[in-house]
């Protein structure tokens, strides 16, 4: 049976329709853009876009065509396994590379034309930005490209003949240059032999053999056979060789009949003698003060546990430092170790730089077989104690949005145990949008859209579990943390309220892998106190029954669990995916502790009453890159976010703050903050911006986002996007028809909009400006219809 592959165009031919007749480019006679300018200045820009396009072949020479792509096919009377995978590795020897083309237009080249015979100016600058030269038929090497492939068919295994055309295909001023393969049965591999010689890295090889990647039956490739060796180098690492390298390692090929062939793994003959035998690490230094002084080796090390330290007293404890090291003395060297050890002293957060030296031992002689290394770990340290000050625009998802400031103290090694301390001192001053109208209805004042708030708080980072039992989580290159938090915040509402939260919580962070991170605390107890009110506020409490229960003073106690999956990390990856996923339960273990004190009120614990409820929270984000080239920015950004909390026991509403709000510039950008919902509740009155405010509020939160990013210029990138989104009661409120949520209508319930946006994003900060239009709210036609800006810092997932 004979295959053939449909080939595949690299680049594409230079066509158009023009007049609903079909011409080659090269007919136009387009004037020049200053003659456009003179003779339609109010049709410039189309003129401009019209020349990008369509001047693709007007600066080829006369003996000369443009370049303008090629095609590969791959032809065999057998079938061709991997086709799809070979195709694509001939494509990528073609050479010169056509001109960037979009839908078979070239602006490149315009450009480029703009700035031909300058020096200096804005035509020079434009072509040396965003112009590119013509490639030229006269440029494209065949033969080279052809012997190129012949050589990756070989190494594909195609060892029987492989025959590689070319044919040039011209069209006006343009031409293509395709390729034809012509092959027969491909080689495949009939057995595998290991080392067999009675050494001992042989014999670590052989050990080796179970993970092989090369397997019996498979078409002889010599990318699998370097991967193969690349594994093996590695295997050898983790058991002590540490001068081996991947090049001293050599295949012998056998071919046999029937198109396969005997594949024999080797270690050169003439390899180091050193490459040829584990080491075992003899001695391990480890010097918490390299780079601070000039007189660190004038300094006596002290023995600890087996280590070399030199000692900063002052600043570490030596244990601080032997439990993020995991290169023993008197035990195999292995790179696993050498890696972890760099991973986790990095992470204790107080070096600027770690590095690990080895070198053999000269003093210790080699014994059976086994070297011996001198480790030496330098570290580096940051300051240890340091004062930071921000100034801050603060966006919150409430709508509030204003001037901010933080003032943080940090340090180190508190401890003398690699412990960080912050201290964090912030405070904000902030304003909600009000629409012309919006007041209280009694006062006639606008109330609550002006909000102060003052708060102090402190963190203990400590480097290791601290529990009951002993968890070590040795295989993680991530140093775990036990955390230690207490704080204070105020927040007054001009016209309405003062609030008071304190916070006290103790928790453990840790990661199994760069791309896993779990978040648990096992106490996160808050405890908001409402202060002073004003009448205003007692007549919104009177009228809304729910929110005088969601604002009782009240304990939180709540237990927390949170999972994070990120792939971000990985900027090769063209598709990225980011995961988070939490719970939370609150006042189940006080509900306890009440019943079993015997005060007869369970509903409280120190005199004091307390929520009860379950919260989930889940988001999903995928970003996937337009373009191959992992600088490009291109890339097409969705996120979902489901949330919901339940409450129960001697609790008939979530506290306040743990409601959801839906709408905002990090939301559903065409609403406001806490617009919409719940469900289709609309307010009666739209003018009371202080009822409002706190109606739109929810135990069930659904959105739902996609944006295109686009890069512009430098710095500068734009966006289309559209929302959705929308909050539900999982209980029927009399006083808000139409918020329960219900499953066979909730989609029908969202809040949609859509729109585009700038971006100035240089790499620190990330300055964001939306424009979003309400395509539909919840409860029907939106109120207003106009576009909505929003400005921002960040993006908004």
């Amino acid at each position: 049976m004979r295959t053939t592959s449909k080939g595949r165009r690299v680049g594409g031919r230079e066509e158009v329709s023009w007049q609903g007749k079909k011409a080659d480019k090269s007919s136009f006679q387009l004037l020049s853009p200053y003659k456009l300018l003179n003779a339609y200045p109010h049709t410039l820009l189309p003129c401009i876009l019209l020349l990008a396009g369509c001047s693709g072949t007007r600066f080829v020479p006369e003996n000369d065509k443009l370049y303008t792509g090629s095609a590969v096919k791959v032809t065999s009377p057998y079938k061709v396994p991997n086709e799809t995978a070979l195709t694509t590795e001939l494509e990528s020897v073609i050479t010169p590379k056509p001109n960037a083309s979009i839908l078979g237009l070239r602006p490149k080249l315009y450009f480029w034309h703009m700035g031909e015979g300058k020096t200096k100016g804005l035509g020079k600058w434009i072509a040396d930005k965003y112009g590119e030269a013509p490639v030229l038929l006269s440029q494209v090497d065949t033969q080279k490209v052809k012997n190129l492939m012949l050589n990756r068919l070989y190494n594909n295994g195609f060892f029987a003949g492989p025959v590689v055309q070319s044919k040039v295909t011209a069209k006006g001023r343009a031409a293509t240059v395709d390729y034809t393969a012509k092959v027969q049965k491909a080689y495949t591999i009939k057995e595998i032999h290991f080392p067999d010689r009675d050494t001992l890295i042989d014999n670590d090889i052989r050990k080796a053999q179970a993970g092989s990647l090369l397997k019996v039956g498979d078409p002889y490739n010599l990318n699998v056979l370097i991967a193969e060796r690349t594994r093996i180098d590695n295997a050898l690492k983790q058991t002590g060789y540490y001068y081996f390298a991947p090049d001293y390692l050599l295949y012998e090929v056998d071919s046999t009949e029937h198109n396969t062939v005997d594949v024999y793994l080797r270690v050169k003959g003439s390899i180091p003698k050193r490459a040829a035998k584990p080491y075992v690490l003899n001695r391990v230094t480890l010097n918490t003060r390299f780079g601070l002084t000039d007189t660190t080796e004038s300094i006596k090390p002290i023995l600890y546990q087996k280590y070399r330290y030199v000692p900063d007293e002052k600043v570490f404890k030596a244990r601080a430092i032997t439990r993020a090291t995991f290169l023993y003395p008197d035990s195999l060297y292995r790179r696993r170790r050498q890696d972890q050890t760099l991973s986790r002293l990095m992470s204790l957060g107080t070096f600027k730089f770690v590095d690990i030296q080895f070198r053999p031992a000269r003093q210790k002689p080699d014994s059976a077989g086994y070297g011996f290394l001198n480790a030496q770990v330098r570290m580096t340290q940051l300051k240890r104690k340091s004062w930071r000050s921000e100034l801050q625009w603060v966006t919150k998802t409430n709508g509030f949005s204003g001037p901010g400031f933080t003032v943080q103290f940090r340090n180190r090694s508190a401890l003398r145990g690699a412990e960080q301390l912050l201290v964090n001192l912030n405070g904000a001053f902030e304003t909600r949008q009000v629409g012309r109208g919006q007041t209280d209805a009694a006062s006639g004042t606008a109330l609550g859209v002006t909000s102060y708030e003052l708060g102090i708080n402190a963190q203990l980072l400590v480097p290791r579990f601290i529990a009951p039992f002993d968890i070590k989580l040795r295989e993680s290159d991530f140093q775990p943390r036990t955390t230690f938090g207490a704080g204070y915040r105020y927040v007054g509402r001009r016209g309405l309220f003062q609030e008071d939260f304190f916070n006290l919580n103790y928790g453990y962070s840790w990661k199994t892998k760069i791309t896993n991170e779990h978040t648990f605390k096992p106490i996160d107890l808050q405890f908001v106190r409402l202060g002073s009110r004003t009448d205003a506020f007692d007549r919104l409490l009177d009228d809304k029954p729910f929110l005088r229960t969601s604002f009782l003073q009240q304990f939180i106690p709540a237990t927390s669990y949170l999972y994070t999956y990120n792939t971000q990390m990985y900027e090769q990856r063209r598709n990225q995916v980011y995961f988070t996923g939490g719970i939370e339960l609150a006042g189940n273990l006080a509900s306890l502790f009440g019943q079993s004190g015997g005060t007869g009120k369970p509903d409280e614990i120190f005199g004091q009453a307390f929520s009860q409820y379950t919260k989930v929270d889940l988001e999903f984000r995928n970003y996937f890159r337009v373009s191959q080239d992992p600088r490009s920015g291109n890339k097409i950004a969705t996120r979902v976010l489901v949330g919901l909390g339940m409450p129960y026991g001697n609790s008939s509403i979530m506290p306040y703050l743990k409601q959801y709000g839906s709408g905002g510039p990090n939301s559903v950008r065409a609403f406001a903050a806490r617009e919409l919902g719940p469900g289709t509740y609309k307010p009666v009155d739209q003018t009371q911006t202080a009822a409002n405010f706190y109606d739109q509020v929810g135990d069930l939160r659904f959105e739902a986002n996609a944006e295109y990013r686009q890069d512009l210029i430098p710095y500068v990138k734009g966006a289309l996007f559209i929302d959705a989104g929308n909050v539900w009661l999982v209980k029927e409120d009399p006083d808000r028809p139409g918020s329960k949520f219900e499953a066979k209508s909730f989609l029908q319930q969202l809040g949609v909009g859509a729109g585009a946006g700038l971006r100035i994003d240089v790499q620190f900060l990330v300055i964001r400006l939306d424009a979003a239009y309400p395509l539909r709210a919840p409860y029907g036609t939106p109120l207003s219809q106009s576009p909505r800006l929003n400005l921002a810092i960040g993006y908004p997932f």
